[in-house]
């Protein structure tokens, strides 16, 4: 049984016995952790921050946890909303003048966060580069056309979510989402996570470790439709090699670039689950929380290839809301019993060729729990 560090309410036991079965099968460092009613009830932590073995990973270890970003970009969406600043009824244009151009006129801040903009891919940029020119994409995206009638489908945002949403909170509060982020939900919380990670950090990253057989040459893609095909990828490639550099940390690609561990993600989702605040902080009103889990769109997905419920920024899965990252990461927060649990790991799998249930037998392991 591999040695877990951190705390763990007795009653959670279960999450300690997953995180320490996963380390000792497939992960090669990770951490969990669950709060509930705004409060950690498990933070804990394991193996190692390299793919050598030869450094462990610590209380305060962070890595990049992908699309995970996205729950992060959604809570300041919805603060602003709450705050009255932001209507997400209101066309992106309101915001964003130049966004009306090649038919966006009815582009609504609704659209951006539920994935059903029809912007899925960015025309301009081919290379990973080119996403590190914030002004230069987003003044592409202003000029691009959509795929589709905006609203009456969906299809994953994958890259264009973080450049979209976070574009419109420039144009609104004059700093960058990452900005935004530190100030008004990381500092007030005290919480870990970093969206543009700054030098003086960069000693505690554990890198990204390609799936077991791949290098990291490892590239993110459309995951596998029911028909066994892919959607064709007509944007920049991400290998792991580029996550893993450090232009990569210094960047604000706010859909998929934030670095943390799971304590932070979870102290910072938790706020959604608990009616707007956690230890002690309040970062909106309970009815500010409800867009979070209220459906936006139910229809197959046209990027994921799969039948999905988006919220207004989430994935909605029953009564739970959450969305996870390229190779594991994940988070879910259910406001019933005002839980949220966070699952952040090294060791990325590549689930064309391996199942990877992680992320949610940590979550199974945290709902015993509450029974």
């Amino acid at each position: 049984m591999t040695d877990v560090k951190g705390f763990c309410e007795p009653r959670f036991e279960a999450v300690r016995a997953a995180l320490a079965a996963l380390l000792g099968k497939d992960d090669v460092g990770a951490s969990a952790a669950v709060c509930v009613d705004g409060e950690p009830v498990v933070d804990i932590w394991g193996g190692y921050a390299d793919a050598d073995l030869s450094v462990g990973w610590e209380r305060d270890t962070l890595t990049g946890v992908n699309s995970t970003t996205k729950n992060m970009t959604a809570l300041c969406a919805l603060i602003l909303t709450d705050r009255g600043e932001l209507d997400l009824s209101a066309p992106v244009a309101a915001y964003w003048p130049e966004f009306v151009a090649a038919g966006k006129e009815n582009v609504l801040v609704r659209h951006v966060l539920s994935h059903t903009a029809g912007l899925p891919d960015l025309s301009g940029p081919t290379t990973v580069e080119e996403l590190y020119d914030w002004r230069s994409v987003t003044s592409g995206l202003a000029g691009q056309a959509p795929e589709w009638e905006p609203g009456t489908a969906a299809g994953y945002h994958a890259l264009t979510f973080g450049f979209l949403m976070g574009e419109i909170v420039r144009r609104i509060t004059g700093r960058s989402l990452g900005e935004f982020f530190a100030e008004e939900v990381a500092k007030p919380l005290g919480a870990d996570f970093h969206i543009g990670l700054s030098a003086e950090h960069d000693h505690r990253i554990a890198p990204l470790i390609p799936p077991p057989s791949l290098t990291d040459e490892y590239t993110a893609s459309a995951p596998l439709g029911p028909d066994g095909t892919r959607r064709e990828n007509t944007g920049v490639a991400i290998r792991v090699k580029d996550t893993n550099s450090l232009a990569w940390r210094r960047a604000q690609i706010p859909a998929v670039n934030g670095f943390g561990n799971a304590r932070s993600i979870a102290l910072v989702q938790s706020v959604l689950a608990n009616q707007g605040a956690a230890s002690g902080v309040r970062l909106l009103s309970p009815k500010g929380c409800e867009p979070a889990w209220q459906e936006v769109f139910r229809g197959d997905d046209r990027v994921l290839g799969t039948p999905m419920c988006w919220t207004v920024g989430f994935g909605k899965f029953g009564n739970t809301f959450g969305w996870g990252g390229w190779g594991g990461s994940l988070v879910v927060n259910d406001p019933g019993p005002r839980m949220t649990v966070a699952y952040v790991m090294n060791q990325m799998i590549d689930r064309d060729r391996q199942e990877d249930n992680r992320g949610m037998e940590i979550v199974m392991a945290a709902y015993s729990g509450l029974h």
